[in-house]
């Protein structure tokens, strides 16, 4: 599942530091701007998975347009897919649906796990908030 949070990356000698000011204490750096977006993304992740994990509420991201910076830092959104972070081990789910919604469905090339997975998270997240 993909999410997004602003982040303010902040220069300093020449290195990068990035925060996220909507989850307290994730924070990452690195030696160019390239390498510092990837950590940011790892540690994104990797704060957001230990949440799901603890059961703890997932703060929403804030308007990029309202996180303040200032001086050598910039404001920019930052995306991670936690799927490739988690426990990517499978379970076999038996489910009933009509007929007429699954031919429906083949016919159209959907990819019905990836559906459920994308339902049953969008309904855990509707759920903490």
């Amino acid at each position: 599942m993909l999410f997004v949070y602003p982040a303010v990356f902040h220069k300093e000698d020449d290195a990068y530091w990035v925060e996220f000011p909507d989850l307290e204490g994730c924070q990452t750096y690195g030696g160019t701007l390239n390498e510092t977006m990837a950590c940011a993304q790892e540690a994104l992740a990797g704060y957001l998975l230990t949440l799901l994990e603890e059961n703890r509420e997932l703060v929403p991201p804030s308007d990029v347009s309202t996180v303040p910076s200032g001086g050598d830092s910039f404001v920019t959104l930052v995306t991670c897919d936690i799927n490739q972070y988690q426990d990517t081990k499978a379970i076999k789910k038996t489910l009933t649906i009509p007929a007429w919604l699954n031919e429906r469905a083949v016919s159209m090339g959907i990819n019905f796990s990836q559906v459920l997975q994308e339902a049953l998270m969008t309904k855990i997240q509707a759920n903490r908030m």
